[in-house]
């Protein structure tokens, strides 16, 4: 019932009125390109969720996708704030056209499979984040950009966060890792890990509901927005029918997984026991799902990553693998302009075809 609670805390969506009418071929290319995008999020960003749970053995490959699905899609389910920055928290809703989000989910999209065929866990979050930003600037303006402050807009929602969670990550996770090993200081190895083998399996369903309590919710925003912005919708308001939609959709791309990214997360960065992937997924969980709950589009691929490091570093600095760490540390600083550069260059593309 760790669930449960998180799920309650807002509406499940809610009945809005639809303008069939006003349903075009361009807003029908959106909302296909958004499934599409949420899809490639799943499968991109399964390694978040199980990689430490299959490189300590907890769970076997096809168990920990098998219980990822199950579990992004009821984290879908969580609520709706991250959903409402995406749609109207970060741009001006009312500039926003058709064209400036297609061209966002194209930057997005493209950058997603980039990292991917490269095996970089990369932020989704962030590179849909990049691809609206992008496109917004060369379509819209610099005025239709909500800058914001500390708590509020794109400082408080996305550049706060960007800095934050990974350094949260890191010292919780170093934390909670000591604090566990001081707990059990007199414990054999062994019986230890075999027990927190067993716990590994909560802590890893935990981190996929988690990571489908935020990222479904992007895709759920996007459409939102386009929705509105095209006059379907009267207000910029999650109708029901689109969480089912991205929770689908990110679900089934976490059934098909991303191998190249699992390996990287799993077994690369650190040496991972029982114990260790408890503490990371434990640590990166609640702090994703404490995110989500604040509207914030954290990106579960850094916070996971630097919990990771974390528990690495509590055994001593020679146990992380610091060449990875800056392979991934370079894709976090590159993936919001980049996307947003792919998304540009898309919009003004769609202008030279009349679409824009």
């Amino acid at each position: 019932m760790w669930f449960a609670s998180a799920i309650m805390a807002e509406p499940l969506g809610e009945v809005v009125p639809t303008n069939l009418a006003m349903v075009t071929p361009a807003l029908a290319v959106v909302v296909v390109l958004a499934v599409v995008f949420d899809y490639v999020n799943g499968f991109h960003d399964t390694a978040n969720a199980i990689a430490t749970s299959v490189a300590t053995r907890a769970l076997r490959p096809a168990h920990a996708i098998l219980m990822a699905t199950a579990f992004n899609f009821i984290g879908a389910f969580a609520g709706t704030a991250v959903a409402k920055t995406i749609g109207s928290g970060l741009v001006d809703d009312q500039t926003t056209t058709t064209a400036i989000i297609i061209a966002a989910l194209i930057g997005a999209i493209a950058w997603d499979l980039i990292t991917w065929r490269l095996g970089l866990p990369s932020s989704s979050s962030h590179a849909l984040i990049g691809g609206l930003l992008g496109a917004t600037i060369v379509g819209a303006g610099w005025s239709a950009l909500k800058i914001g402050n500390l708590s509020s807009g794109i400082i408080g929602k996305v550049i706060v966060p960007l800095v934050s969670s990974p350094i949260l990550g890191f010292v919780i996770a170093f934390v909670l890792m000591v604090a566990i090993m001081w707990i059990f200081r007199s414990g054999r190895r062994r019986p230890m890990q075999r027990r927190f083998r067993r716990l590994q399996v909560f802590s890893a369903g935990y981190m996929a509901f988690a990571h489908g309590s935020n990222d479904a919710q992007k895709t759920m925003g996007v459409i939102t927005l386009a929705l509105f912005s095209a006059g379907v919708i009267p207000t910029n308001t999650v109708p029901w029918w689109v969480i089912v939609i991205a929770a689908s959709a990110i679900s089934t791309g976490t059934a098909v997984g991303g191998w190249r990214i699992m390996k990287t997360m799993g077994q690369k960065v650190t040496d991972l026991e029982p114990v260790q992937g408890f503490a990371a997924e434990t640590t990166g969980a609640s702090i994703i799902l404490g995110a989500a709950q604040l509207g914030m589009p954290v990106s579960t691929t850094q916070v996971i990553s630097s919990a990771i490091m974390g528990v690495g570093t509590s055994q001593g600095a020679k146990h992380v693998r610091w060449g990875v760490a800056r392979d991934i540390l370079i894709a976090w600083v590159l993936t919001i302009p980049a996307a947003g550069l792919i998304g540009a260059a898309c919009w003004y593309g769609l202008k030279l075809i009349g679409v824009a």
